[in-house]
Formats: C-alpha cells, sequence, structure tokens
C-alpha cells in the first residue's frame, strides 16, 4: 500500500472540521483517515499555530543538546576507528 500524503490546506481543513464540533471518529469515517492521524494533526495545527509547514522551533537548550549529541557521535567514531587502527598496528609490528 502506497503512503498517502496531504498538503497543508486539506490538514487545516480536517482540523477545522474538528474545531466546530466534529469528532475525530465522524471526519475519519467521512475521509477514510486514521483516527490518530487525525489527533496528531490536531496537536500540531494547535503548537505550530495553524500551519503545518512550519518546523518546529528548538529552544536554544535543545539546539545545543542536538549538537552536542552529534559532536558525540562524532568523537566516539574516531576513538573507534584509531583503536581499530592500533589493533591493526600493532599486530604488524609483530
Amino acid at each position: 500500500m502506497a503512503r498517502r500524503t496531504f498538503d497543508n490546506d486539506f490538514k487545516v481543513m480536517i482540523v477545522e472540521l474538528l474545531q466546530f464540533g466534529r469528532t475525530a471518529k465522524e471526519v475519519s469515517s467521512e475521509y477514510g483517515l486514521d483516527g490518530s492521524m487525525i489527533r496528531r494533526w490536531r496537536r500540531e495545527y494547535e503548537s505550530k499555530s495553524g500551519d503545518f509547514t512550519k518546523k518546529k522551533e528548538l529552544s536554544a537548550e535543545q539546539k545545543e543538546l542536538r549538537a552536542l549529541k552529534k559532536e558525540l557521535r562524532d568523537v566516539t567514531m574516531e576513538r573507534d576507528i584509531l583503536k581499530k587502527a592500533v589493533s591493526i598496528f600493532s599486530k604488524s609490528d609483530k
């Protein structure tokens, strides 16, 4: 089954139906959508001020944490590569 994608206008329309009193179950059966997807769209709509195209804004702490995690991955990978290199060179010396 191919994955369906929905544009911003369609998602906004679905969320507005919920705001006008329709239930997620009604909208789900009418449009052939999964109820959990509709509820997720509503949460995204509320957190992004009605625009699904905006990326979620990260706080300074979240950005720093993301950068630190990336740096940790890089340093860990470098360390592992150096360990392998040392073991290879130490075997060839014997």
